[in-house]
C-alpha cells in the first residue's frame, strides 16, 4: 500500500487520494525516477453517476493508482459528506504540468487518442509551446478493440515514460485498465478531451467558469445538442447521489485494489 493509499477518502463508495496539484506532480515524476507504474483515473460529477451505472467503468477507475478529483462538484461534494479532498486536480492542468516537467527532465512521452487531423495539430501547438520536449510517438484514437494489444505494444516499443489518452469515457478507462501495465509507460494519464483543447478545436472555460464549478456549462454552450442534456441529466443525478449519500452512504465498490502495486 503507497502512502497516499493509507489516507484515502471515500465518497459515494469511491476511494480517491486527497492530493494537491503539486502533490500529483510529485508523485508522478517520483514514479518515474523509480521506475514504477502509475496510472491515474479522474473523476467529475458525471463520471461518478456513470460508475453507478457501469461497473466496469467503476472497477477500471478503482483500480487505478491514484484516483482524483478532476470536477469542482466533486470537491464541494466531498465537503459536504466529510470526506475532504484539498483541491481540484483537473485533469487538463495535470496534462499540461507533466508536459513541461517532462521537457525539462528529458522525459519521454506518447499521445494516444483523437482524430488524425486533431492530433496532428496539437502536436504542432505541442512542439511549439514545448520545443524540448521528446515525443516518443503518437497514434489516433480509432481502433477496436482487438487493435489494442497491438496498440500497447507499440507504445511500448517507443520506450515513452508518459503516456497520455486523448479519449472519451470508458474507452480510455477500460484501455488503462486492460493495457496500461504493457505499454510500459511509467505513468499513464487520461486526459480526455484535452487534445480537443490544446489543438485549439475547442475552448476551455475562462478561469472565472472554472472556479464556480460550471466549465461543463460552458462546453455544454458550445455543443448543446450533444452536451446539454447530457450534462443537465448527470449533474441532477449527482445532487440527487449526494442527497442520498447524506442519509446512507454507499459501499466501496469491489475491485478497489489498483494494478500497477
Amino acid at each position: 500500500m503507497t502512502k497516499s493509499q493509507s489516507k484515502r477518502q471515500t465518497l459515494f463508495g469511491v476511494e480517491l487520494d486527497p492530493l494537491t496539484m503539486d502533490e500529483t506532480v510529485q508523485r508522478c515524476l517520483q514514479a518515474v525516477r523509480d521506475g514504477e507504474q502509475l496510472e491515474i483515473g479522474v473523476v467529475n460529477a458525471a463520471k461518478m453517476v456513470n460508475m453507478r451505472r457501469d461497473p466496469r467503468l467503476a472497477e477500471a477507475v478503482s483500480g487505478c493508482d491514484l484516483v482524483l478529483a478532476d470536477g469542482q462538484a466533486v470537491v464541494w461534494a466531498g465537503r459536504v459528506l466529510r470526506a475532504r479532498l484539498p483541491e481540484r486536480v483537473a485533469g487538463i492542468d495535470l496534462f499540461m504540468r507533466l508536459l513541461a516537467e517532462a521537457e525539462s527532465a528529458g522525459i519521454s512521452v506518447y499521445f494516444l487518442g483523437a482524430r488524425q487531423d486533431v492530433l496532428d495539430q496539437m502536436l504542432l501547438r505541442v512542439a511549439d509551446r514545448f520545443p524540448g520536449l521528446k515525443v516518443a510517438g503518437s497514434r489516433n484514437g480509432y481502433f477496436d478493440d482487438t487493435e489494442q494489444a497491438a496498440v500497447a505494444d507499440a507504445i511500448g516499443d517507443s520506450g515513452a515514460q508518459l503516456l497520455f489518452l486523448g479519449m472519451t469515457s470508458p474507452k480510455k478507462e477500460i484501455f488503462t485498465a486492460g493495457y496500461g501495465t504493457r505499454t510500459g509507460a511509467r505513468v499513464v494519464h487520461g486526459v480526455g478531451g484535452s487534445f480537443d483543447i490544446l489543438a485549439g478545436v475547442t475552448r476551455r472555460a475562462p478561469a472565472i467558469w472554472q472556479r464556480l464549478g460550471v466549465e461543463w456549462l460552458y462546453r455544454a454552450l458550445q455543443e448543446p445538442r450533444r452536451l446539454g442534456r447530457r450534462y443537465l441529466t448527470t449533474n441532477a443525478a449527482f445532487l440527487l447521489m449526494t442527497a442520498r449519500e447524506l442519509i446512507r452512504p454507499a459501499p466501496s465498490p469491489a475491485g478497489s485494489a489498483n494494478r500497477s502495486n
